[in-house]
């Protein structure tokens, strides 16, 4: 098991304007959320299955004696499931006072994101799309979409596991 541990949070923001961000890809694709939601950023780690969870939810693991669950944001996404590997990673989050682990393909980049960067999801797309999609970040060539982190739980108000 690999565990790279989350970098250290500045102790004051280099600019008053801009948020830090992880960036990490999912099923091919750029993504982002605010790096203060993360605790740890792990290597892909069995889990274990938990009967009757929604599909996107791969099981739980043992996160130094608290029980995790961990999504597959891939297959919540939309994107289909993942068939995780050693490449794979587990960012490890706080979401709405719950620790959870989020299944991604790799982390890419640690990003200062001016605010003035930041772009809203266009009106056309679906509602569906910005259920998930706060916005989007370019960066270089690139566009990142930044995840409302909190709608990645179940809507329903249910625990993820």
């Amino acid at each position: 098991m690999t565990q790279v541990d989350a970098p250290e949070k500045p102790s004051r923001p280099a600019d008053a304007l801009s948020t830090e961000v992880v960036a990490f890809r999912v099923a091919g694709q750029d993504f982002c959320f605010d790096i203060m939601s993360v605790r740890e950023i792990r290597g892909w780690t069995e889990t274990t299955t938990l009967p009757h969870a929604q599909s996107y939810v791969k099981g739980v693991i043992n996160l130094r004696g608290s029980v995790v669950p961990v999504v597959d944001l891939a297959d919540r996404l939309g994107f289909g499931p993942t068939e995780p590997s050693a490449r794979h990673v587990i960012i490890i989050t706080v979401v709405a006072g719950q620790t959870i682990g989020l299944l991604a393909d790799v982390v890419s980049d640690i990003l200062a994101v001016p605010d003035s960067a930041m772009h809203s999801v266009p009106e056309m797309v679906s509602d569906q799309v910005k259920a998930f999609i706060s916005g989007v970040v370019l960066v270089d060539d690139r566009m990142i979409r930044r995840l409302d982190l909190h709608r990645v739980l179940p809507s329903d108000g249910q625990h993820a596991a």
